[in-house]
Formats: structure tokens, C-alpha cells, sequence
């Protein structure tokens, strides 16, 4: 079986092909997880020029875009591309392409398409006649976790009869490591050591965090939190959130942005990784988190359910809840879930290697629904 990953996002001008996979890490990632469960892969990547190159066992083809005036456009570019390609199956990354996509299919007839939800919602009202129309050439969906694809559904995007899969957004190369040894090199200590990594806006919801960190010092009077983070635009209000209370004084880390490849060394040395947020297509971080054996204490939402199994790997609270978050924080402390219990579960249902098999077996029941079809 020959697949066809296509991306029609192209990458920067100045990138070559090498700095797009150590930038867009999740775009070789997952191609190789397919490729490693035995399905022949090729990437069809838009980009500012051609370009053809080998990685691990996959084929990149970086097909320019200098010509494509109209989202159709770029959907012919890709099915010219493929055409030379002889594939069974294509998955296009990201619901926000069905023009590109609909233009696609009607140059590749009888090919199944497989469409990756990457955190889209539903278009504008007024766009959506045109949407279900290019929607219905899609022989299948994928959500990290069913209950995503519902706005989807609701608003008729899709046929009812679409076949639809749960799927990781993607995994973790992490590692749990030497919690002393981390510890040792990042300064972090706390009984518990709390980590959260994310950004300072409203949907992460940084303020409740606090709020359940600050309610919870009394019943573990040893936390200590530390926050890395990227974007900042409630960096004030947290600020003045932890020096007016007086809970949080001497508790809280602001680390500010950290490089990626020292976020394994700050998940390594954690206890627990908090989330607040309110919203999430996946969450890279809570994945990479569980991958170094961290107990999750994040919120009640459809991928943080799927990921930690309803909450059976660590404890799950509802989003916007500072009390609830305060005991799932008292009860993580106290029963200090083995990390290797953790991991154990990362391998079994979060690895690449899951990955990979996932869509190799979708792949394979798009193919054979088209073969039944036909015979």
C-alpha cells in the first residue's frame, strides 16, 4: 500500500527542506511512524520551489506554489504531483482545505482521501453550502478523539455515513531519563514539582491555574510550580496575581521561553504537568509529558480524555474549576502515580508505533471499502 501525506501549507521562502523537518518536527514524525508499520509513504509539501529528497525512508516532494493563483489551484498542483506517484490512498493534513482538496479529488478519481483534523473549527455560516459540497469527497476523518468531530457533524459538514477515526495528532521521541539527574541540572525541586509549559493567554487559562496551585499549598505545603512558556499576553495579570497572594510567594517559577530540546530535561525532573486549557486539538505537551512518565493533572477535555484514558492515567478537572483543580492536585501529591505506569500506558496507546499502525489499519479499511465498491 502507497500512501500519499500531503501538507498545503507551504513553509517559508528561505527554508530548505532539512530546516523544515527540524521545524515542522510532526511532519517527518508521523510519515516515518506510518512507514515504520510497513506502508510505503510519500509527502506532497507545497512550497515556494521544487525540490525532491529522501529522509528516513520516505519520499518529499516540494511542489511550488509560484503558479497557483487560487486555492484550486494549488489543489491541481498536488493532484499533477500524485498522478506520477501511483497511490492507493492520500491524507491531507488539516480541515481547512476543502477547496484545495475538492479541486484535488477531481483529478484523482477513485483514489480515497482521508482527511486529519490539526485543531480546525467549522467555517462561517455562510460558507459552509459550498464546504459540504467539497466535503463530500472525503472518504474519511480523523480526530485525536471522536468527540471533536461533532461541530463538524452539527453543522453538516460531512456525510453521516464518513467513516471516522481516533487518531493521535502525533507522539513524543521523549524519554523519561534520571529524575535526579534532571533535577540536578535544572535546579527544579518541590514535593510535589509541579510543571506547566504553554503560553500566557486566556485559553490556557493560566489564572485559574494559580488559583487552584494557591488553594491546594495548604494540604501540600512543599509544591513548587514551574512555568515555561512562549507567548505572554496575560504576563501582567499573572505577575500580579502571585504578588498579591501571599499562597504563591516563594512557590511559583516563571522560567519564561525554554528551547524545546530543554523541555525533556524540565519534564524529566517534574512530578506532575498541570494544563488549565479550555481547548485543545491535541496537546504536544501533555503528550511529551507522559512520554517522560509524568503524571497528568489537566482538564476535562475530549484529548486530554483520550490521551490519559477517561483519567485513568492521572486526573482529569473540569476547565474553569480552581477548587477542582486544588484536589486533583492534593489527591496526584498524595498517591504519587509510579511513573513507569505512566510511560507503560504512552507506549501501549500514545507511541509512534501506535501511530503508525493506527493509520496504517485506516488506510487499509479506505482501500477496502473502495475495492468492495468497485467489485
Amino acid at each position: 500500500m502507497h500512501v500519499a501525506q500531503v501538507n498545503f501549507i507551504p513553509p517559508p521562502a528561505n527554508w530548505e527542506p532539512d530546516e523544515v523537518f527540524r521545524h515542522w518536527p510532526s511532519l517527518p514524525n508521523v510519515a516515518e511512524a506510518v512507514r515504520g508499520s510497513g506502508t510505503r509513504v510519500s509527502v506532497v509539501q507545497l512550497a515556494s520551489r521544487e525540490a525532491r529528497t529522501e529522509h528516513r525512508g520516505v519520499d518529499y516532494h516540494f511542489t511550488s506554489v509560484a503558479n497557483a493563483l487560487r486555492p484550486a489551484d494549488c489543489g491541481r498542483l498536488v493532484a499533477q504531483q500524485l498522478a506520477s506517484l501511483d497511490v492507493d490512498v492520500i491524507h491531507v493534513n488539516g480541515l481547512g482545505f476543502a477547496e484545495e482538496t475538492f479541486a484535488m479529488a477531481q483529478r484523482m478519481p477513485g483514489v480515497p482521501i482521508v482527511l486529519q483534523d490539526h485543531a480546525n473549527r467549522p467555517p462561517r455560516w455562510w460558507r459552509r453550502p459550498s464546504w459540504r459540497r467539497w466535503h463530500r469527497v472525503a472518504s474519511g476523518v480523523a480526530f485525536t478523539a471522536i468527540e471533536q468531530a461533532r461541530p463538524f457533524f452539527d453543522a453538516d459538514l460531512f456525510d453521516a455515513t464518513t467513516p471516522l477515526f481516533a487518531i493521535p495528532e502525533s507522539s513524543s521521541h521523549f524519554t523519561p531519563g534520571s529524575r535526579a539527574t534532571a533535577r540536578a541540572e535544572t535546579g527544579l525541586h518541590g514535593d510535589p514539582c509541579v510543571l506547566w509549559v504553554g503560553h500566557l493567554n486566556a485559553n490556557k487559562d493560566p489564572l485559574t491555574m494559580l488559583e487552584g496551585v494557591a488553594q491546594a499549598a495548604s494540604r501540600l505545603p512543599g509544591l513548587q510550580l514551574w512555568c515555561a512558556f512562549g507567548n505572554a499576553p496575560l504576563r501582567a495579570e499573572v505577575q500580579r496575581c502571585i504578588a498579591r497572594d501571599a499562597r504563591l510567594a516563594g512557590r511559583v517559577h516563571l522560567m519564561g521561553r525554554v528551547e524545546h530540546a530543554r523541555v525533556e530535561t524540565l519534564m524529566r525532573a517534574a512530578d506532575i504537568y498541570v494544563s488549565a486549557s479550555h481547548v485543545e486539538g491535541s496537546g504536544y505537551a501533555l503528550l511529551e509529558a507522559m512520554a517522560c512518565g509524568v503524571v497528568p493533572v489537566v482538564t476535562d477535555i475530549p484529548s486530554f480524555r483520550s490521551f490519559t484514558a477517561n483519567g485513568r492515567v492521572g486526573w482529569l478537572w473540569p476547565r474553569g474549576d480552581a477548587a477542582a483543580l486544588a484536589a486533583a492536585l492534593a489527591e496526584a501529591g498524595a498517591k504519587a502515580l509510579p511513573r513507569e505506569h505512566v510511560r507503560a500506558h504512552f507506549d501501549a496507546r500514545l507511541s509512534f508505533g501506535v501511530v503508525g499502525e493506527l493509520w496504517t489499519r485506516a488506510y487499509a479499511q479506505l482501500v477496502g471499502q473502495r475495492l468492495r465498491r468497485a467489485s
